[in-house]
């Protein structure tokens, strides 16, 4: 098999993994419990993934990873295993936008609608990002509290992702759709991933980390 990635995805309560070869996904294994379980269950789905294709982890070509943003221990997690496979398999690391990840996901289910994409950052506040139906970007990566008429330009337009749950009464009257079936995973990576990887558009694995955006202790 050419091209073998694992994909791991840490940055909300959703953990999830993934495993592709030449860009097609082979399985996954995630959950989106009410409660962090990244550093107990990681390492095991990770494990699962790989017996249930009987891969071994030394057959691994290249390890992507979620680096935010999101929730700090999420993603310091996530990012420490990564890395760790990395080094010591001597293959190399593929960050993704999380956000970039989760408007792939979006963009299959509607390849030509205005999306934007959500993630909590507690209170009335989100981390987001828009396309347009081209795929061009409309809202760059962003740090936004979300009032009653925020990005009323941009309609029409799905929005999802769990930051976009508690606006559903506030943007109920708005030219805009919720999709609550849409959610983060592992399995958004595949086609970056590989795209990267066959340019060898790899990260630094000594200078990778996460992507906060906002100060340490003001989220999870």
């Amino acid at each position: 098999m050419d091209a073998v990635i694992l994909h791991i995805e840490t940055a909300t309560k959703t953990c999830s993994v993934a495993l592709s070869a030449s860009g097609k996904l082979l399985t996954s294994h995630e959950t989106s419990p009410d409660n962090y379980i990244h550093g107990e269950q990681l390492t095991i789905f990770i494990e699962k993934v790989c017996a249930e294709v009987t891969l071994q982890l030394s057959d691994l070509d290249a390890v992507s990873v979620s680096i935010g943003p999101g929730s700090y221990t999420g993603l310091r997690i996530g990012l420490s295993t990564a890395k760790g496979l990395c080094f010591g398999l001597k293959i190399p690391i593929i960050c993704i936008e999380t956000l970039d990840s989760l408007l792939t996901i979006g963009k299959v289910k509607y390849p030509r609608a205005n999306l934007c994409a959500m993630l909590d950052a507690r209170r009335m506040e989100v981390y987001t990002k828009s396309i347009n139906g081209s795929g061009e970007t409309l809202r760059t990566l962003s740090s936004s509290v979300i009032e009653a008429d925020t990005f009323v330009q941009d309609e029409p337009f799905i929005y999802f992702g769990d930051g976009a749950t508690k606006l559903k009464t506030i943007w109920g009257h708005r030219a805009a759709i919720f999709d609550s079936e849409l959610i983060l995973s592992a399995k958004g990576q595949v086609d970056m991933a590989y795209a990267r990887y066959k340019n060898e558009d790899f990260d630094s694995l000594e200078k990778c980390k996460p992507l906060y955006l906002k100060q340490f202790g003001s989220n999870t």
